[in-house]
């Protein structure tokens, strides 16, 4: 019996598999094309991740559990994802360009070669993000560009000991990385450093999160532990695109080699570091919507200029190209009056031709050294009214100072299309901001 109502099974079964093809053939499209899988979408950008992995268990344990962690989150988060051990290919800067971000998370450069590549890589526009001992040293002047002007700490001073989480306090929000964080949040369990400089004595410092005093003592050793003092966490270097962060440092049982914490343990500090990802790769913490540049400024290619206070672009009064045409900002519509090529010229300056006729340039009318003065478009002949030097800022937008003043291209406070773009001193304001996406 068992054995007929098995048979009874497998007949039915073979029906309603015979049934199922008979109603995919009728649900076919009336075309007869069968749909093609959908293409995996472009990545937004490119992380490359630099490791030693040789010293101290509990920092290779970190490049171990990072290159397990960044993988899975840059498949979540549309961007990519390399590791390597070869510090070599920072030399090779034309390598470098294709990655919009930089990490280090275990080391730094020691090569001359390598040095100059990354120096080289951060100068023209590239992103980068550090971990714990990357910012390590006790001879500061070895590389005096990375640790005390890039980096700005210095040397080595001190350390907590053994590795605890603390309570960090935000102190900027102004940053696209930042701004939702909360006014404080518990980090993942590492060991801390702090360092020779004050940060808060460096004007191109910005320091977003520092050990809040409720944390104290902070470690667990009475002779490594921290009882008091100002400790900056979290910071970034606003001549350049870069963020700092002090964590990344297991705890470990150094008997057996055993992690017994992770660097990956803080939802909020998982998200600080996607955000920063993003807001290094794209210039904004969403996907993006455009092509932002990745490095340095292409001279061939064609840019919308939008402006980081209101969100209009750089535009052409009426999309005229005569002498005299009134810069002015327009609500972002992607046409020919608001497509602009920013071509070198020397000393680091550049003219910023109108797609229409790049011969037009954007110049400071009557060669003006005054606040306001109005910007036009006039035929380039040279002169220093009509170069601008594009400055990479740290959200991966630029400002533009002119050469012959020194002043900042500024949006006016008046909100309204068609209002005059001016120049006006340099105030590291969001009016004199302006993201930069490439057109076909």
């Amino acid at each position: 019996m068992a054995r007929n109502k098995a048979r009874v099974r497998q007949i039915g079964l073979g029906l309603l598999a015979m049934l199922g093809l008979l109603l995919g053939l009728t649900a076919a499209p009336a075309s007869g094309a069968v749909a093609a899988p959908a293409a995996p979408a472009a990545a937004a950008f490119k992380v490359l991740a630099f490791y030693s992995g040789t010293y101290d268990a509990a920092h290779i344990d970190f490049v171990k559990e990072a290159n397990e962690w960044f993988p899975k989150t840059a498949a979540a988060n549309n961007f990519s994802y390399e590791a390597t051990n070869n510090w070599d290919r920072l030399s090779n800067v034309s390598d470098l360009k294709q990655y919009q971000v930089i990490l280090f998370l275990d080391d730094a450069p020691h090569g001359a070669a390598q040095r100059s590549g990354f120096e080289q890589y951060m100068r023209g526009g590239g992103g980068w993000m550090g971990f714990h001992v990357s910012a390590f040293t006790t001879n500061a002047g070895e590389w005096p560009w990375y640790y005390n002007d890039f980096l700005g700490s210095g040397n080595f001073q001190t350390n907590t000991w053994g590795p605890e989480a603390a309570t960090l306090k935000v102190e900027d929000h102004s940053l696209p990385n930042t701004a939702n964080l909360p006014a404080t949040f518990t980090s993942a369990v590492s060991e801390w450093y702090s360092w020779s400089n004050d940060l808060r004595q460096n004007p191109n410092i910005k320091i977003l999160a520092s050990v809040d005093p409720v944390s104290f003592p902070l470690g667990t050793d009475p002779n490594q532990d921290w009882t008091s003092g100002y400790y900056p966490i979290l910071w970034t270097n606003t001549q350049y695109k870069m963020v700092y962060n002090n964590f990344g440092h297991n705890d470990m049982n150094y008997s057996n080699n055993t992690r017994l914490s992770s660097t990956f343990a803080s939802e909020t500090q998982n998200r600080y570091l996607i955000d920063s990802l993003k807001w290094l790769g794209t210039g904004q913490v969403g996907d993006g919507g455009g092509t932002p540049p990745g490095g340095p400024i292409s001279e061939t290619a064609w840019y919308t200029l939008a402006n980081s206070a209101n969100g209009k672009c750089v535009d052409a009064k009426a999309a005229a190209t005569a002498n005299g045409t009134d810069i002015t900002q327009y609500a972002c519509n992607g046409t020919g009056a608001q497509q602009y090529q920013i071509r070198a010229t020397d000393g680091g300056f550049s003219r910023i031709g109108i797609r229409a006729n790049p011969q037009q340039v954007v110049d400071v009318r009557d060669v003006s050294l005054a606040d306001n003065a109005a910007l036009q478009l006039w035929s380039y002949t040279g002169g220093t009214n009509q170069q601008w030097k594009a400055v990479a800022e740290t959200s991966g937008r630029y400002h533009f100072t002119a050469r012959h003043s020194g002043k900042c291209l500024s949006a006016p406070a008046n909100t309204t299309d068609g209002a005059q773009l001016v120049q006006s001193a340099c105030n590291g304001s969001a009016a004199q901001s302006f993201q930069l996406t490439q057109q076909p």
